[in-house]
Order: structure tokens, then sequence, then C-alpha cells
């Protein structure tokens, strides 16, 4: 135990290898899940590269969403199309989401089809190793997923990330160190005083990064903080998850009887925008809206519009580059969690940043096993000397 500490700092101490030694573990493993869902488009594009290309045919125009899903409906008895994902290129595949199984809950496998004559390809390779990999990340397979106790866990280790980056920072402010020291790791020291400064080091010039991915993945962990944070961000209270699940419901229950307005619904949506791909949440008989998320080609920032389940008439155009910045963020804060918000070489840091946490445990670890060899071989009463004790800060 550092004896140059005052009690203050000690506590401190104490609390910041206390929590490595136990949420450190876990903020370890969600952050190699993390690193993994921040390219999961990518890498499973990548697997899917046969069935993501198709054969552009211009004398072959893509099938309205009506009959596309009709069509692979066809193909998949007893399965009903939710949703699908089409995109502005004509050599690029559709993918269709399908309802959950009525009698056991459980969803079919997406699969990719031709938009022009709704021939499936197959399915979504990867997806069932990413589903498992996002329940492990958010509420370590826990049952009950996001309503058990799993994300609650979750939860306190992202605010424990934050008590490690306040507590870690406050250990270094002594004032004593110049830039270098604070900023570039002396991997020429030995033993102990090594590893504290790559740990100290490379934690001071992530804290940025951590800062924002725990602030946002407190999101989706404790709804109270949710309703805070979007009021703080956009004035307003978040509509209740409640009345989400009801309209996701209402898409569950699509049937094709249900369906007339969704062509007239796309048609005006192709007409008025140049989407880089759009999600078509096909409605139910119950729903009054169909919905269409889409994403311009130069931007990952998601915006929605929204059309007469009836009729097909336009309700709602909601533009993220005509939105507020905090409306942004709320809209988007799975983006602000995987740093994509902030553009492609910050997603790139954030991945970084989250493969580094199991380093900071091994690290931490190794730091605490040293520290407690070194304790069992000090001298009673023998004072340790200045370059130790800031070692062990």
């Amino acid at each position: 135990m550092p004896s140059a500490f005052s009690p203050a700092r000690t506590l401190l101490f104490r609390l910041h290898w206390a929590l490595g030694l136990t949420a450190g573990l876990v903020l370890a493993l969600m952050g190699v899940t993390g690193a993994l869902m921040s390219y999961e488009e990518a890498i499973t594009a990548l697997a899917n590269r046969d069935r993501v290309e198709v054969a552009a045919a211009p004398d072959r125009p893509p099938l309205a969403p009506s009959a596309l899903a009709a069509r692979i409906e066809a193909q998949r008895p007893g399965q009903r199309v939710a949703a699908l994902t089409l995109s502005s290129d004509p050599g690029r595949s559709a993918v269709a989401r399908f309802a959950r199984d009525r009698a056991g809950g459980e969803r079919p496998a997406t699969v990719y089809a031709d938009p022009t004559d709704g021939t499936v390809l197959g399915p979504v390779r990867l997806e069932t190793f990413f589903a498992t990999v996002r329940a492990l990340h958010r509420w370590l397979l826990i049952p009950g997923e996001g309503k058990g106790w799993g994300r609650t866990v979750t939860g306190l280790c992202a605010i424990a990330l934050l008590v490690f980056l306040a507590t870690g920072l406050t250990l270094r402010w002594p004032g004593r160190h110049g830039w270098r020291v604070w900023l570039r790791p002396n991997l020429a020291r030995p033993g102990r005083a090594r590893w504290w400064s790559l740990h100290a080091v490379v934690g001071t010039w992530l804290l940025p990064v951590y800062a924002v991915a725990a602030l946002s993945g407190l999101w989706w962990s404790f709804d109270g903080y949710r309703a805070g944070a979007t009021w703080l961000l956009t004035g307003q209270a978040p509509k209740e998850r409640s009345e989400a699940r009801a309209a996701d419901r209402s898409a569950e229950r699509a049937a094709p009887e249900g369906r007339p307005a969704i062509d007239a619904a796309w048609a005006a949506f192709s007409a008025a925008h140049a989407a880089d791909h759009a999600t078509l949440t096909l409605p139910g008989p119950e729903a009054a809206t169909i919905r269409i998320r889409w994403t311009t080609p130069d931007a990952v920032l998601r915006n929605e519009a929204t059309y007469d389940a009836r009729t097909g008439i336009p309700l709602g155009d909601q533009r993220a580059a005509a939105s507020s910045l905090g409306r942004r963020i709320a809209d988007n804060m799975l983006e602000v969690h995987r740093g994509r918000f902030f553009g492609a070489p910050a997603a790139l840091l954030f991945c970084l940043a989250a493969l580094a946490l199991p380093g900071f445990f091994a690290t931490g670890l190794t730091l605490y096993a040293l520290r407690r060899r070194a304790g069992r071989r000090r001298v009673p009463g023998r004072s340790p000397r200045p370059a130790e004790a800031s070692a062990r800060g």
C-alpha cells in the first residue's frame, strides 16, 4: 500500500484496484464483444459476399415491396416478412426479416433475396453468432435478456468505468509530472514502474473515448438514465418502450391483406429521398403508419419517414441533418456508442479502445500482483522512495 498517499487518496487507490479486480473482468469481456460489434455490418457483408451481390439487369426492374414480400413468403411457407431492407444499388440484394413465430417466439433466420424476382439467395451468415455476441455484450447471456438483471450488471460496470477514469485521473494529478510523463509511456523503466507507465498513459489518452462509451452505454441499462438524458438532449420525454413495442408488434402481425399502401408509400419515398439503403417496416392490419428508416450515401445517421398505412400518403419526414445536435445524438445513440457518429476515424479509435480494455485488466492485475509481492518483501518501517510512490499511483 502506498504509504506516501493521504488517507483520501489511499481510499481512491483502493477503490480503483478493487473495482479493477471485479468489474474490470466484465469490462474486458464487453470490450472484446463491443469491438466485434463495431464492424458487424462489414464482417457480415464479407461473410455473405456471394449473396450480397446480384447480377444487375437493366431489363428487370426491382419488384414493388408487396410483390417482393409475397414471393419471398411463397418460398418460406408459414413465415411472414416483417421488414425489407432495400438498396439504391441495383446490384445489391434485398434483405428480408421475418416476424417472430407466434408459438415459440423465435424469429426465423433473415434472408437475402434478389430484388428483381424475389428469389431467396440464402440466410444471412453469422446472424446467430452476432446475436450471441450482442446478448453477451448487453446482458452477459443472463436469462431475461433486456428485462433481466443482466443489463443492470453491465450498467453498473459502465459506472465502474467512469469511476476508473475519475480515480485514475485524480491519482495522477499531483502536478509534479511533466507532459512527457503524462502522455508518453516510458517502457524503459524497470519492473512495476514500466507497467504503471503503460497503464496510466494509455488510460489518459483514451479517457475521452471511454467517457463517451460509458455515458452512452448507460442508455440501455437504466430507464431513468435514458429518460433524463433524453430530456437533457431534446427537452422532451422519451417515447415509452411499451409504445415502441406495440408498434413493432403491429409489424410482427403483418399480413398480405394489410399491405396495399406500402407500394404507394415506397414510390413516394423513392421520389423524394436519395437513400443509400432503407428499411421498410411492413404494416399489419392494426397499424396506422408505415415507417421507413434510411441513411444517405455519405452519412450513417438515421432518418425516418412515415406514411399513412391505408393510403400511403406522407405523414412525416424526420431528417438528421435538419435536427438539433441533441436530437441527432438521442436518435443515434448506438452510433455515438460505437463512435461512428463522429466519423470513420473515430469509429476505428473506439474499436481499438474497446480492444484495449482487456489490456487494462491485464496490466492492472500485473500491478496488483507485483505490489503484493513487493509488500511481502518490504522491510518494516522503510519509507518508499519518491519514484516508487509515483509508480504506485
